[in-house]
C-alpha cells in the first residue's frame, strides 16, 4: 500500500492532535465542582473563591480543574449546601454555617453579639477552635478547607436607628439564629432569609431593613433600597461564620501530591486571608453609600454600651443551651475571647 505525502501529513497531523488531546486529558486528572450562593461578581466569589481556585489549579500544574458554580447553579437552596458537600452533589461548597441553625453549635460562639474585634483575628481564632473542638465532632462528615468570619455586621434600615428602642416593630433580616435573637431583644421582628433574597424583600416591603456587613451591600444594591446605616464602636454588633467544605471521600480519593496542593491552600492562613479580604471590601462599599448621601450613624462607646446591655441575656441563654447539649458554653466563650484578644492588632 502506497501512502501519498499528503495522506501521510494528514495522518501525522491527526496523530499529533490526538496526542495533544490525550496529553491534556491525562494532565487534567481531577475536576472539582465548587458550589455557592452568591453571583460571580460579588466580593467573596471574585476576591476569595476564585483566587483560591486559580491558585489550586496553578499549583497542581493544571492537574486539578475547579469548576465554579455561583448562584446555586447546581440546584437546591443555600441551606442545603452543607448536605450537598456531604452527599457529593458538589465537591466543594462555600456556605454560611448559620443557614442550618443548631447543627454546628460550637461555631456560634463567634456569632455572639459584640464578640468580634476584627475579621482577621476572629478567623484565626475560629480555625484554632475548629481544630480543637469541631473537626472531629460537628464537622466530622466533611473535610474543612477554611473557616472565617466577615467584617463587622451592622444595621441597614429605612429609618434612623440609634437606640434599641428605635428598632421596635421593624421587620429585619437576621443572618443567623443569634442575630435573630438579638433582633428580638431590641423589639424588632426577625425575618430569616438567605442574603440573595434581601433586595426583593426590601423592595416589596417584606423587610424594613437587614443586618449585613458593608462589603456585600454593593452587590445587593442595599444603599439604593434603604438610606440609613447604623455602625457600632468597638466590638462588632455581630458576625457570621463561614466554611469552605469539601466532600470527604473526594478529598481522601486524591493522589497524595494533589492532596498536598489542597492542603497547602487550606487552613489557618487561607482562613485569615478570606476573612480579611471580606473585611477589606467594607471600606469601598461604605464610601459608595456615603457618596449617595445616605445617612451613616456611628454610635459612640456610650451609645454602643446600651446595645451591649440589651444583648447580654443572649450570652446567658446560649451558655444554658450549650450545656444542655453537653458542651461547656462558657469555656468556649472564654477561649474565643482569649484567642481573639491575642490576635487583635
Amino acid at each position: 500500500m502506497i501512502i501519498s505525502r499528503k495522506s501521510f501529513l494528514s495522518l501525522a497531523g491527526a496523530a499529533l492532535a490526538f496526542g495533544v488531546t490525550a496529553g491534556a486529558a491525562a494532565a487534567q486528572e481531577v475536576t472539582l465542582r465548587l458550589h455557592q450562593f452568591l453571583p460571580p461578581q460579588a466580593n467573596v466569589p471574585k476576591l476569595v473563591l476564585d483566587v483560591w481556585a486559580d491558585k489550586v489549579e496553578e499549583d497542581s500544574a493544571g492537574r486539578i480543574k475547579v469548576e465554579r458554580y455561583p448562584s446555586m447553579q447546581l440546584g437546591g437552596k443555600p441551606p442545603e449546601l452543607m448536605d450537598q458537600a456531604i452527599d457529593g452533589v458538589a465537591d466543594i461548597v462555600w456556605t454560611v454555617v448559620g443557614y442550618t441553625p443548631g447543627r454546628f453549635p460550637s461555631t456560634e460562639v463567634f456569632e455572639l453579639p459584640f464578640m468580634m474585634t476584627n475579621a482577621r483575628a476572629a478567623s484565626r481564632a475560629y480555625w484554632e477552635m475548629f481544630e480543637t473542638h469541631m473537626k472531629d465532632t460537628e464537622f466530622k462528615d466533611v473535610h474543612i478547607l477554611g473557616t472565617w468570619v466577615h467584617g463587622p455586621g451592622l444595621i441597614h434600615v429605612n429609618k434612623e436607628v440609634r437606640t434599641p428602642s428605635d428598632m421596635e416593630g421593624l421587620k429585619i433580616r437576621g443572618g443567623s439564629r443569634l442575630a435573630n435573637a438579638l433582633l428580638e431583644k431590641v423589639g424588632a421582628t426577625p425575618v430569616g432569609m438567605p442574603v440573595p433574597a434581601v433586595p426583593e424583600g426590601l423592595s416589596k416591603g417584606v423587610l424594613d431593613g437587614t443586618t449585613i456587613p458593608w462589603e456585600v451591600t454593593a452587590a445587593l444594591k442595599i444603599p439604593e433600597l434603604v438610606d440609613n446605616h447604623t455602625e457600632f464602636t468597638g466590638n462588632a454588633l455581630y458576625s457570621l461564620t463561614f466554611v469552605l467544605a469539601m466532600n470527604k471521600d473526594r478529598y481522601d480519593g486524591l493522589p497524595d501530591d494533589l492532596k498536598q496542593v489542597i492542603d497547602d491552600n487550606s487552613g489557618v492562613e487561607f482562613s485569615v486571608f478570606a476573612g480579611g479580604t471580606q473585611a477589606d471590601s467594607d471600606g469601598p462599599a461604605r464610601e459608595a453609600a456615603a457618596a449617595r448621601g445616605n445617612n451613616i450613624v456611628t454610635l459612640t462607646e456610650e451609645e454602643t454600651a446600651v446595645w451591649k446591655t440589651a444583648a447580654q441575656p443572649i450570652y446567658d441563654e446560649w451558655v444554658a443551651e450549650m450545656n444542655e447539649k453537653g458542651i461547656d458554653g462558657q469555656a468556649l466563650i472564654d477561649e474565643a475571647r482569649m484567642l481573639i484578644d491575642k490576635y487583635t492588632e
